[in-house]
């Protein structure tokens, strides 16, 4: 911890989580004609944030695994409903990926998002504090409101920004996530009549001692929560709004879906689902952990058989959250340690395909497979970021995403070898279905010939996806610090757990 850097004694996390909304209420008072103005104003809040995420980063003590920085104070008290804020080592890679991503994505819409700019920058900032306000609330009802907070603007994102099919598939996620949020709520609200609080650490306090809940009680209210968060993830087989959503999204809004978004489901299994529920989710392992396994089968297999890349990007998410889920239910510090990790490593590797695949889209106007090949003589400087795109995705030693894979696959084969012989699978097929997109994708013969005037990677371009390929080479070679920061937290998780 470096208390210096916060000597003003700032409240960190409501500034985390409140200066995009800041920021966007500010753009209502520009003209909307004045495009470049909007764009500043959204890419200044979107690095402030980033900004005071560093701050906490700094103010944060990663000896500590117990709550941290927390802002309390009521806001209807009587109902109990507190504006709880906290950060631990669950949350605090989920805010700083946050934040990192927002910047570059507002960096990519700058030529390719003319119409009504002013309203998408607005929803992409309203976007980011709901989804930073979910990953630090500590209050049930507070974490709900951010939670549903993220699903207008993004619902919007596609119906207005999207594709020919947009209105489908917005009507689609919004109707898939909220049945799923609707159930959260009716057993949030069953949590505080029996409990009478909706504060998590009071309610995990009271639960273990003196208002417990007998075995029916947390079965119900466990498949209430977790069928929320595993519609979020997607979990199989509650993954099919997912490919439309992804192909239909604008890039901005494919990248914060698959980069940030998603993670909201696994954050929610691991900080609220097994923790208030533990011996519901002992009871239930068993069917969550064949669930994961079958999606990360799936989800590859489907993968296989694309030819539209944004399609395939999306069913790989479907695979490699089904190893973050697993994980999450495997109850030892390598397995959980390897799934905070990887949900930044795959916030990282596919944010940067997504945006790979925004720009090829701006040239060419399609993402067919087969209206490629051959097109890394004509882009090189593209096809060398793409390749570390997808060699992150893979997880190849020396990027991102070996280190979380590594530790997420010995954490399940020490716990229960066939999963994780099962989920190795999943590997295997990963990198099938990515190389074999990369080789029709970049290599071959040059067929099409309008292929031959694709330009290049713009000084833009590059400057938004060199820290991405910055942070994977830095994940990949030296993790300790971010395994640092997360471990403390976990133990104490494990320890809860066994208890």
């Amino acid at each position: 911890m470096i208390p210096e850097l916060n000597s003003f004694n700032l409240p960190i996390l409501s500034l985390v989580v409140l200066t995009p909304t800041i920021c966007s209420l500010l753009l209502f008072f520009v003209d909307r004609n004045n495009k470049a103005l909007i764009r500043q104003i959204a890419l200044m809040g979107s690095f402030l944030t980033l900004f005071f995420s560093i701050l906490m980063v700094g103010n944060f003590d990663s000896n500590t695994g117990t709550m941290q920085l927390e802002e309390q104070h009521n806001w209807i008290e009587s109902l109990g409903i507190s504006y709880h804020l906290g950060v631990d080592g669950i949350s605090i890679l989920l805010v700083l990926l946050t934040s990192f991503t927002m910047p570059f994505v507002l960096l990519s819409t700058w030529s390719s998002i003319n119409d009504r700019v002013k309203e998408f920058h607005i929803a992409i900032l309203l976007l980011q504090t709901g989804m930073i306000g979910a990953f630090l609330a500590l209050d049930l009802i507070l974490f709900y409101l951010f939670y549903e907070a993220m699903l207008i603007p993004m619902y919007l994102i596609i119906g207005i920004w999207g594709g020919k099919e947009r209105i489908y598939a917005a009507l689609k996620f919004f109707i898939f996530t909220m049945v799923g949020s609707l159930l959260m709520f009716l057993a949030i609200l069953y949590l505080y009549q029996h409990t009478g609080t909706f504060d998590l650490p009071v309610l995990l306090d009271k639960l273990k001692t003196t208002n417990p809940l007998d075995s029916g009680q947390q079965f119900w209210l466990f498949l209430a929560f977790t069928l929320s968060f595993a519609i979020k993830v997607p979990l199989f087989p509650f993954h099919t709004w997912l490919p439309d959503a992804h192909v239909q999204a604008p890039t901005a809004g494919s990248v914060v879906l698959a980069g940030v978004l998603l993670k909201m489901g696994t954050y929610g299994i691991l900080r609220f689902a097994i923790p208030l529920f533990p011996e519901a989710a002992f009871d239930l392992q068993s069917m969550m952990c064949w669930l994961s396994i079958i999606g990360i089968i799936f989800g590859a297999c489907m993968a296989l058989v694309q030819n539209d890349i944004k399609k395939l990007i999306a069913y790989s998410s479907v695979s490699h959250l089904g190893f973050v889920v697993l994980a999450c239910f495997i109850p030892n510090l390598e397995s959980l340690t390897g799934a905070v990790l990887q949900m930044v490593n795959h916030g990282l590797s596919t944010g940067m395909l997504f945006l790979m695949i925004g720009i090829i889209y701006e040239r060419r106007h399609t993402r067919e497979l087969a209206d490629y090949g051959g097109i890394c003589k004509v882009v090189p400087l593209f096809s060398i970021f793409f390749l570390i795109a997808v060699l992150s995705s893979i997880g190849l030693p020396g990027l991102n995403g070996f280190v979380g894979e590594f530790l997420l696959l010995y954490g399940v084969f020490s716990s229960v070898p066939l999963w994780g012989i099962l989920a190795s699978t999943g590997v295997v097929l990963g990198a099938l279905y990515m190389l074999n997109m990369v080789k029709k994708f970049l290599f071959g013969p040059l067929v099409h010939s309008e292929n031959s005037d694709i330009s290049d990677l713009n000084t833009r371009e590059v400057i938004y996806l060199l820290p991405f390929v910055a942070m994977m080479i830095w994940l990949g070679l030296y993790p300790a610090p971010f395994i640092k920061l997360v471990q403390p937290t976990l133990t104490l998780y494990v320890e809860m757990l066994k208890n």
